[in-house]
């Protein structure tokens, strides 16, 4: 039985991400009901890469990439006929997904007012640029807009100089992903909260938000005055000698920061004599940007000639994270996501078989699975779907939600988990109302307590993750702490957990010991590669996974070698993932009874954020590559320099917006020029269009212009330091910026969710805890120990 089986989705979605957002319900089994325009349907139908002889609605691989397993119908709900079909079949869904302008919705009848009152058991998700609730000048923004408001743009790609452009990030869509995503994980907690209150929900989803959000380790030292604000395009880079060097056939990525990688990497090299000139903890105490050049030059010379799968593995041997940058065709012939599955077969009718890449985590009961393709416009037109009331509201259902805190009040979590993927996790299932018990202890805490703080209690990096999250001491490196740890598992839900490969299982807590302890519990397990494969006892970090990915392939200069995204991209939304695996779980275990194991590979995550660019390559045979800030959709599409070292996204999708951008700019007559007068002509003129673009915003204020532009119909924005980020009175204003309780000042700014909820929304008021803070809760309340026991149990040095 799949995870999601029984759930009906109706998608009004127009855009990417609400596409992407009902797929990942789809592929675990929900029913997706996709209503479309009659004639052309969907606009991704008509989306590049276009099989270029095939009928015009079913040519487009990223349609057939976003639609597996859905069922389409065409409905004109211009008329008032149409608008009641959608209603009944509204009534009979669990839930829907859409994209579109307050205006437009409250024309067929489904303002959230409206829906709320009309469909109360019904989950209502709605994915926008800037949320619901945004001025009307934002509506038109690209994703190229949202990528540079929410500050990875201007970061991007790591150790940029300052005269080249900031870029878009890898491939055309990934905001739409992890907005997706987001939307996706909202709608499977809401309708977990259903279960019990007999309630639906309206959901909000802002993609800049989302994306603002997954800077939290970065953005919210910044925020929070712990480290400098400034428009220095390198403030989301980690200092260091991490970097891609060129090898014999491609290129690698290294990433070391500490003296046991420094050790393997003198290994590697045969302990040369210029590294001996560094100092054994150069890399923790002593990193200089002369160190660092030395370091490069010396290493990207020894890699020069080497080849970069064998050299790659030959250092993770030794412990070092160096690893080969991956395209799309090196991912379709890898044995570890072959091994995994990565790809299933799935045969279209018109573009024939193809392996498409799925979801980056295996499920033990109920994986995802590929049964149809993309639909055919309009090929459930006839189709007989049931007009009864999908779920039956229960008469106490008012009562049922009067205590709720969030829609997973009720669920219990343990984290055993470090750093930024899986405290991530926690972080986001604590905001969705979950009670989150990491378990540390002072021999084997969490490293982000040791990072730039006066103790392991005010560490800015941990202060920055782990809000809403409790905090328990247990020494598991003794018989009686691991039998605390048994016992607390035992009262949760869920386990997460990304320690290194077999700790777990060293730890006596693999799947097969927890279904002892509890035999429903969800595992979720991160790793880089996941638990199993030929590469599965690798490790790395964020950046490591998207050069294995895929991802840092796609990101670059014209015409030069990757340069990738900002390094600190990557963990966060490898915990998102995580999460939504978790939950996919749980909705299978509220049907079924029975838990399992979720295990999530970071290095598909990455993958999963380009979908469309790897199916690009199964169905053309050629794997993209850096394509600076180029669409194949709009021209210009780019970042143009501006007063003050300060930068300006413009996106432009149609002729209108065209002529309004020239006249904007003060040169009405350059689109009339003839190298520009169509999207073709400008698209084979890029460079020189580019150039006139540059040479008339580059004396005006980023700010000033792009606020001009969007007043015009213009999608524009300036691209957002970190500087330009803290001082966003609209991030605070949306709730992307909050206030904890913090020890040391009472409270502290922190980055928060990507959503708003119209009946779960609780304040997130807590701070990260203190190491062991929530002891007496854990083994008094939940333990059942009393004062005295857990006295003993300090002195034994159980508790410290």
């Amino acid at each position: 039985m799949s995870a999601l089986q029984g759930i009906r989705v109706v998608e009004l979605a127009e855009t990417v991400a609400g596409e992407y957002g009902a797929k990942l319900l789809a592929d675990f089994g929900a029913e997706v009901i996709k209503v479309e325009r009659p004639l052309i349907g969907s606009p991704t139908r008509a989306m590049a890469p276009l099989l270029a002889d095939a009928a015009c609605t079913e040519s487009s691989g990223l349609f057939a990439y976003l639609n597996t397993n859905k069922q389409s119908l065409t409905l004109d709900l211009a008329l008032p006929a149409n608008r009641e079909s959608l209603h009944d079949l509204i009534a009979a869904a669990d839930v829907v997904i859409d994209d579109h302008h307050p205006d437009w919705l409250a024309r067929i009848g489904l303002s959230p007012t409206e829906f709320e009152a009309r469909y109360p058991a019904v989950v209502f998700c709605n994915i926008t640029p800037y949320g619901r609730d945004t001025p009307q000048e934002l509506w038109q923004a690209k994703n190229i807009n949202i990528f540079h408001d929410s500050g990875w743009g201007y970061h991007t790609p790591t150790g940029a100089t300052a005269d080249q452009p900031p870029l878009k990030g890898p491939g055309r869509f990934l905001v739409d992903y992890e907005a997706g995503l987001e939307a996706a994980t909202c709608i499977l907690s809401s309708l977990y909260w259903r279960n019990r209150s007999g309630l639906g929900q309206t959901i909000d989803i802002s993609k800049r938000n989302v994306l603002v959000s997954r800077a939290d380790l970065v953005l919210g030292r910044i925020l929070a005055g712990d480290d400098d604000a400034r428009h220095d395009r390198t403030a989301y880079d980690q200092p260091g000698p991490a970097a891609f060097f060129p090898c014999a056939d491609g290129a690698v990525y290294l990433y070391i920061t500490n003296q046991k990688h420094w050790r393997g990497l003198q290994e590697l090299l045969g302990h040369p004599a210029w590294m001996a000139a560094y100092d054994r903890d150069w890399l923790e105490f002593g990193v200089t940007p002369a160190l660092v050049a030395r370091f490069r030059a010396g290493f990207r010379a020894w890699v020069a000639d080497k080849p970069r799968v064998a050299v790659s593995d030959e250092a993770q041997r030794l412990g070092v994270p160096l690893v080969p940058v991956n395209d799309a065709a090196d991912l379709y012939h890898s044995p570890q996501f072959r091994f995994r599955q990565f790809f299933k077969p799935l045969r279209h009718p018109v573009l024939g078989q193809l392996d498409y890449p799925t979801t980056p985590f295996a499920m033990s009961a109920t994986p995802s699975a590929l049964v149809t393709p993309a639909p055919a416009l309009g090929a459930h037109q006839g189709a007989a779907f049931s007009t009864a009331p999908a779920f039956a509201t229960p008469a106490n259902a008012a009562g049922a939600t009067a205590s709720r805190r969030g829609p997973l009040a009720g669920l219990r979590v343990v984290e055993i988990a470090k750093v930024w993927a899986g405290p991530y996790a926690g972080k986001l299932l604590a905001f969705l109302g979950a009670e989150v018990i990491k378990v540390e202890s002072h021999t084997n805490m969490d490293e982000l307590r040791a990072f730039g703080g006066v103790d392991v209690d005010h560490a800015p990096f941990f202060l920055s993750v782990n809000q809403e999250v409790l905090s328990v001491q247990v020494n598991m490196k003794t018989p009686e702490g691991m039998d605390y740890t048994r016992d607390l598992i035992a009262k949760s839900d869920i386990l997460i957990s990304n320690l290194r490969p077999g700790a777990m299982e060293r730890l006596g807590l693999g799947y097969d010991e927890l279904v002892k302890i509890k035999p429903d519990i969800i595992s979720v397990s991160i790793k880089m590669f996941g638990n199993d494969g030929p590469l599965g006892h690798q490790t790395g970090y964020a950046p490591s996974f998207s050069a294995l990915g895929g991802l840092s392939h796609l990101v670059g200069y014209d015409g030069e070698q990757p340069a990738g995204m900002n390094m600190r991209y990557g963990d966060s939304t490898v915990g998102a993932t995580a999460v939504f695996g978790g939950l996919v779980a749980l909705l299978h275990r509220e049907r079924c009874g029975s838990g399992q194991f979720v295990d999530v590979s970071a290095v598909e995550c990455m993958a999963a954020m380009v979908g469309d660019s790897l199916l690009q390559y199964a169905l053309t045979g050629k794997s993209p590559g850096p394509d600076g800030n180029r669409h194949p959709h709009m021209a210009p599409h780019g970042v143009y320099p501006c007063r003050s070292n300060e930068w300006i996204c413009i996106a432009v999708d149609t002729e209108p917006a065209w002529q309004r951008l020239c006249q904007v700019l003060g040169d009405p007559a350059l689109a009339q020029d003839p190298a520009f007068r169509d999207l073709p002509a400008r698209q084979a003129n890029l460079a020189q269009l580019d150039e006139q673009i540059s040479r008339l915003t580059e004396h005006n204020d980023a700010e000033t212009l792009s606020a001009r532009l969007r007043q015009a119909g213009v999608a524009a924005s300036k691209s957002l330091s970190s500087l330009d980020l803290v001082c966003d009175e609209s991030l605070w204003r949306s709730g992307a910026f909050r206030e904890v309780s913090d020890d040391r000042h009472g409270t502290r700014p922190v980055i928060g969710p990507g959503w708003h909820m119209t009946r779960t929304d609780f304040p997130i008021s807590r701070g990260a805890p203190r190491l062991g803070e929530h002891n007496d809760y854990v083994y008094g309340e939940l333990l059942g120990l009393d004062p005295a026991q857990i006295e003993e149990l300090k002195k034994r040095q159980i508790i410290y």
